[in-house]
């Protein structure tokens, strides 16, 4: 079987052990990468593929995202490949938004990206080498009502990798991000279970359909491989054509 990702035995990084997470870090092992997967939440951690190693860790924290960062590169021998997963909503009317859920939202979706960010940019930039990867969401263009901090996270976020992309790009490294649109996981299923929403959202997808997080797989491993060496400070919308009504 050939390599044409170019994606064995490289070093990978996924932070977020949810749906999305998961599913990546299973899809890189598939490809023959060696993977960490840091989370804070146990459970999620010790449900992993058993072929990636768990790393429970604080990401809201720089000490956590840090020490992510190193003891991955520790435990692999070095860092290829960052994939960002890491995200919360809650989704209420701005209106009736706290301080602390704004803080919370920002501070989990945006600040953590920049955090790992930085210090695996370090890193891939001494090397001369490197592939970010980042989860943002149609909900960075789209308007959608209660989902004011969330939005304004992945909005943020598609801004923050434009400028490590144009900031990194000659030292050899990507930032690039997949951007969902209605998929099924554990941070959505609640909201989808409700009577009529998941009715409402498969009617705004001109592919008549949610997505799965198998939708996700192929490209994400294709901008943290080889093939997308010219490609980076993009944001590729995967979302069964929402963005288009």
């Amino acid at each position: 079987m050939s390599d044409w990702l170019g994606l064995g035995g490289q070093r990978v990084l996924v932070a977020g052990a949810g749906g999305i997470g998961s599913a990546l870090a299973g899809a890189f092992a598939d490809e023959g990468a060696r993977v960490v997967v840091a989370d804070v939440n146990p459970a999620g951690l010790a449900a992993l593929d058993p072929r990636v190693h768990p790393l429970e860790m604080d990401l809201s924290t720089t000490a956590g995202c840090d020490d992510a960062v190193a003891r991955a590169a520790a435990e692999l021998g070095g860092l290829d490949v960052l994939v960002h997963a890491v995200g919360v909503n809650n989704r209420v009317p701005l209106l009736e938004t706290t301080d602390d859920d704004w803080d919370r939202m920002i501070s989990i979706n945006l600040t953590s990206a920049f955090r790992l960010g930085r210090a695996a940019g370090k890193l891939m930039v001494a090397a001369g080498y490197g592939r970010q990867v980042y989860c943002s969401s149609v909900s960075s263009l789209l308007a959608h009502p209660d989902h004011g901090p969330y939005a304004a996270s992945k909005g943020g976020l598609n801004q923050l990798l434009r400028v490590m992309a144009r900031e990194w790009a000659a030292d050899g490294v990507t930032v690039n991000a997949i951007a969902p649109g209605y998929v099924e996981t554990e941070l959505t299923r609640g909201h989808l279970d409700k009577p009529g929403v998941r009715e409402h959202y498969t009617s705004l997808v001109p592919a008549g359909r949610l997505g799965t997080t198998g939708d996700l797989t192929g490209p994400a491993l294709f901008l943290a491989s080889r093939q997308a060496a010219f490609v980076t400070g993009h944001v590729l919308y995967v979302d069964g054509g929402r963005t288009l009504v």
